[in-house]
């Protein structure tokens, strides 16, 4: 068993483990979560005249429904816009 000196604080005492911060992370990530989801749900009800106004397909909507890791549906769907504004 190790002791400590009076100015020092313990292992535990210095770790970021919050279960506050780590609930109210959570909610906030749900929430983005479902906005993201609600946006590609309108987007996914216009026209098709319209989606390719602005450069997208529905498979790139599909596509956006399906990123994780990394690759978020904002990139799919902006790299799905520049690839339509080259042709």
């Amino acid at each position: 068993m190790a002791l400590s000196l009076p100015g020092e604080q313990s292992v535990t005492a210095g770790s970021s483990y919050n279960p506050v911060r780590i609930l109210v992370r959570w909610i906030k990530n749900a929430a983005a979560n479902r906005r993201r989801g609600v946006a590609l749900r309108a987007l996914s009800e216009l026209e098709p005249h319209l989606l390719r106004d602005l450069g997208i397909s529905r498979s790139d909507i599909t596509d956006a429904h399906q990123a994780t890791g990394a690759r978020t549906p904002a990139m799919v769907l902006n790299a799905a816009r520049a690839r339509s504004a080259q042709l």
